[in-house]
C-alpha cells in the first residue's frame, strides 16, 4: 500500500475510474448484443433504426478512450456489414 498522500489519492482515483470504465464498457457490450438480437430475430427494421444510436455510443466510447479508435472503426464496420447482409 502507498504511504505518500498523493499516491493514496491516485490509487483511490484509479479504483473509481476502473469501476466507471467497466460499467461503460459493459453497457456498450449490452447495446451491441441488443443490436445482434434484433438481427437474430430478423427484426431488420428495428436494427436499422437502432444502428445510428449504436454507432454514436461506439464513437463516444472511442473519444473517451474506452476503445481504441481503430477498434471502434472495426466494430462499426462489422455491425454495418451484418445489417447490410440481412437486407440483401
Amino acid at each position: 500500500m502507498a504511504n505518500i498522500k498523493s499516491a493514496i489519492k491516485r490509487a483511490k482515483k484509479a479504483k473509481k475510474s476502473n469501476i466507471l470504465n467497466k460499467m461503460q464498457k459493459s453497457g456498450l457490450k449490452s447495446t451491441i448484443k441488443t443490436f445482434e438480437g434484433f438481427l437474430a430475430s430478423e427484426k431488420v427494421e428495428d436494427a436499422k433504426n437502432f444502428l445510428p444510436t449504436l454507432i454514436k455510443k461506439i464513437d463516444k466510447a472511442a473519444a473517451k478512450g474506452l476503445l481504441h479508435k481503430k477498434n471502434a472503426a472495426n466494430k462499426k464496420s462489422r455491425l454495418t456489414k451484418m445489417l447490410n447482409s440481412f437486407k440483401a
